[in-house]
């Protein structure tokens, strides 16, 4: 089960697949913050100060890759850990790993989801980074 009273910040530009994480996670009774693309999130981000980020990758605005480096990179954020949710595979049949995204950003993200998401997944992910 979750740990009550832990916050989540899902950002993603589609309402449809913040909802659809809203209810995979409210269930298991997290507080959800939700932003509609990158500069939002990071707003949210050093003004609510999340438990956990879910950030899709690609955004306007501001890619969530941009937002994952001005998360690390600032005091303030950077112990926050962070989802990359991407439908880039899908998409494009080229993937991504936390390790690439290490190797490019000098830290990586704690955790990679694929779209279409698995709810069960992402659950166990999110209750795995947040202690369970």
């Amino acid at each position: 089960m979750a740990l009550q009273g832990k916050t989540v910040l899902i950002a993603d530009d589609e309402a449809d697949m913040r909802e659809f994480v809203r209810a995979a996670l409210e269930d298991d009774g997290y507080a959800i913050l939700e932003a509609p693309d990158g500069e939002a999130a990071l707003a949210a981000a050093r003004a609510k100060k999340p438990d956990l980020v879910i950030l899709d990758v690609q955004m306007p605005k501001k890619t969530g890759f941009a937002a994952f480096d001005e998360l690390r990179r600032d005091d303030a954020t950077k112990a926050i850990p962070v989802i990359m949710l991407t439908g880039v595979r899908q998409k494009t049949g080229i993937g991504f790993s936390a390790k690439e995204m290490g190797d490019y950003y000098e830290s990586e993200p704690e955790a990679y989801v694929e779209k279409p998401v698995d709810p069960d997944l992402l659950r166990d992910t999110v209750a795995k980074l947040l202690g369970r």
